[in-house]
């Protein structure tokens, strides 16, 4: 596992870098800086990210929560005190694991886990919730393109499918993207997409 500790303090720092020395066969890199910090992890490639910050200003924590949002991967931040709307703010900004007060060496192994399964489980919902939006998409073209055949040549609602469903299976090409493609041909000779840029008459001299 490769961790990346996230602290201006190299002395703080230390506390965390105690709470992992248990674990073997793991990479710890330690980041001092605050500039560049988005691409200096980028660099690192961590697993997990866990950023301490002592008693940050508003205007740091706010640095800080951008940095979360521009990083996919799981975060644990530590702080010596915080409010609710931190406390939402660190949610909205996609912290796994937001601690206040709970900087020990003894916590940092559990509080480590907790962020990791925090974030797959937060990425399952992300995927699922993407796979379902998908499948709705997809299935409001088939029904839109349905209603395309069914209007122009007359046919029924099974019949309409039935053609998709043919025209897919020549095709070698799944219904969904068959419906996609008549949808937008539809679209086309209806004049749903007006040319770009059209060409005036003195330009045609």
């Amino acid at each position: 596992m490769r961790i990346a500790i996230v602290d201006e303090s190299a002395a703080r720092a230390s506390v965390i870098h105690e709470g992992l020395a248990p674990l073997s066969d793991c990479a710890i890199f330690v980041v001092t800086q605050r500039h560049g910090l988005v691409a200096r992890i980028a660099e690192i490639a961590p697993d997990i990210v866990l950023i301490n910050l002592g008693n940050p200003s508003r205007d740091v924590l706010e640095e800080y929560f951008a940095v979360s949002r521009a990083l996919a991967r799981p975060i644990a931040m530590f702080v010596e005190e915080s409010d609710e709307a931190s406390i939402a703010a660190a949610v909205d900004a996609g912290v796994s694991a937001y601690v206040v007060d709970g900087m020990a060496p003894h916590r940092i192994r559990p509080l480590l886990d907790l962020a990791i399964r925090r974030f797959s489980a937060f990425a399952r919902l992300e995927a699922d919730l993407a796979e379902a939006k998908g499948q709705l998409a997809e299935r409001d073209a088939v029904d839109r393109a349905k209603r395309l055949l069914m209007d122009s040549r007359g046919l029924s609602e099974a019949e309409a499918y039935g053609e998709l469903r043919r025209t897919a299976m020549n095709q070698g090409r799944r219904i969904a993207v068959i419906a996609e493609a008549l949808i937008t041909s539809h679209d086309l000779l209806q004049g749903a997409y007006p040319p770009q840029n059209p060409v005036s008459p003195k330009d045609t001299r």
